[in-house]
């Protein structure tokens, strides 16, 4: 079979939010680009699909206020967003299987409690704060707040379990999807300043504000299509090879030569790729001190958004039930008309998911909404669809939602996490400090990479 061979001034490895738009920027800037992309579809962990007749977001897909980038880039390509379904009342479930209805941000844990949570809050605020998201390695504290796991920090600032417990949610469970005692307090810290504190990520208003019509896979769906024939499909690179005054890419089918290369994969894919000269000592050791976490998105659809009858957001938390949050999750036709049927998406993550995966389906399927239930009631256990994204069986992915560092890795690593290897630049949500594990955050960091490319060019 004969090999394609091509010349270009840029090669990017990954046809996500980072490529994708890295790409389109060097294209604008006057570069020939081509973009690699080892899956059969754009979008890497952004995936709209349509499941036995109905639409669902099986990757990212909500947009917060404070997402600059990702909101210029969806009003750049045309697109219309749509607030997220929150009338009503949210549900707690207590770790005594109480289920109680509230508003607001706090949950309804009592006033004790309550004030030890916003005390808490306020300490990670300040931390997050003084740490930042760019260099947080920096910070004259870095080791020591790298050296104690989360969990071991929270034990030492309180004996509030309940109080623990409703903050470990936040940053454990619901967004760095591991066990609070597998990483650090620097890297709980990170997350919360790459966010805007450690408040934000405890206000779902804000994290998840709104929707993008269609999907939020209509973004790299739309930058592919500014690309054209520079986007190729089904093409995983095998071998990268930097010469000096240029580099080669290679495929099973295509071989490129070009001046940059933009690796804008996970870090836990990079080392899927043969690089000659092999990668610096140090950058190959940071690479095996990060990992993804592990998640189960949910979704279980109705005939009818019955929570909302109840006068219920559809809005769930509980640190206490496998499926820790539950949102109402249904689609929006065209920014107005809502689909005349109601979804949910509930997540189930870290040592909870890894013990499902060891179940048969359809006693993970009974346990999950036997979970889901104890937020909505028993009208939850007969979805008309049911459909559990599993990023981890992904052969692309291998996980979700982006890489952390292992205890003690990021003061010990952080500042290679960004660098480029000769003519080799590393980009991806994973590695962004701001807007790190976001959409917007690929998509800066997709930006700033092709901006810095393009000045050396």
């Amino acid at each position: 079979m004969s090999v394609e061979t091509l010349t270009r001034d840029v090669v990017v490895i990954g046809a996500g939010a980072t490529g994708l738009n890295a790409a389109t920027r060097l294209k604008e800037a006057g570069h020939s680009v081509i973009v690699l992309e080892a899956r059969d579809r754009v979008g890497g962990r952004l995936w709209t699909n349509e499941i036995d007749g109905v639409p669902l977001e099986i990757g990212g897909q909500w947009v917060s206020p404070d997402q600059d980038v990702l909101k210029s880039v969806i009003a750049e390509l045309g697109l219309k967003t749509y607030a997220r379904y929150r009338e009503g009342d949210s549900v707690y479930v207590a770790e005594d299987g109480t289920r109680s209805l509230f508003k607001g941000d706090i949950f309804p844990v009592g006033a004790e409690t309550e004030a030890e949570i916003v005390r808490l809050i306020g300490i990670l605020d300040g931390l997050a704060a003084e740490v930042g998201y760019l260099a947080p390695w920096e910070h004259p504290r870095a080791h020591e707040f790298d050296a104690i796991s989360f969990t071991e920090w929270l034990e030492q600032q309180s004996d509030n379990t309940i109080a623990k417990d409703n903050v470990t949610l936040f940053v454990g469970p619901a967004m760095l999807t591991k066990p609070a005692h597998s990483f650090s307090l620097l890297q709980a810290l990170l997350m919360a300043a790459s966010a805007g504190g450690y408040s934000a990520l405890v206000d779902e208003n804000f994290m998840l504000d709104e929707r993008v019509v269609g999907g939020l896979q209509s973004v790299p769906l739309g930058l592919a299509a500014r690309l054209g024939d520079d986007v190729r499909l089904n093409q995983p690179v095998r071998h990268v090879k930097d010469h000096g005054d240029s580099v080669e890419v290679l495929t099973d089918d295509i071989t490129v030569t070009a001046k940059r290369v933009i690796v804008a994969l996970p870090p836990n894919l990079v080392s899927r790729i043969g690089f000659a000269p092999p990668l610096p000592r140090l950058h190959q050791q940071m690479l095996q001190h990060q990992s993804l976490g592990l998640v189960i998105k949910v979704h279980a659809v109705y005939e009818t958004p019955f929570w909302r009858e109840a006068g219920l957001s559809g809005t769930a938390f509980s640190p206490y039930q496998l499926c820790h949050e539950a949102y109402d999750n249904t689609w929006n036709v065209d920014a107005e008309t809502q689909d005349t049927k109601g979804t949910l998406v509930g997540f189930v993550s870290d040592e909870h998911a890894d013990r499902l995966f060891r179940m048969p389906a359809e006693e993970r399927k009974r346990l999950i909404l036997e979970s889901m239930a104890s937020y909505y009631g028993p009208e939850t256990l007969n979805p008309v669809v049911y459909y559990e994204s599993d990023w981890g069986a992904e052969e692309w992915t291998r996980g979700a939602y982006a890489a952390s560092f292992d205890i003690g890795g990021l003061s010990r690593y952080g500042q290679d996490l960004r660098s480029s290897v000769g003519n080799i630049h590393f980009a991806s949500s994973d590695l962004a400090g701001h807007g790190y594990q976001h959409v917007d955050g690929a998509l800066r960091i997709g930006a700033d990479t092709a901006e810095a490319i393009s000045t050396s060019l």
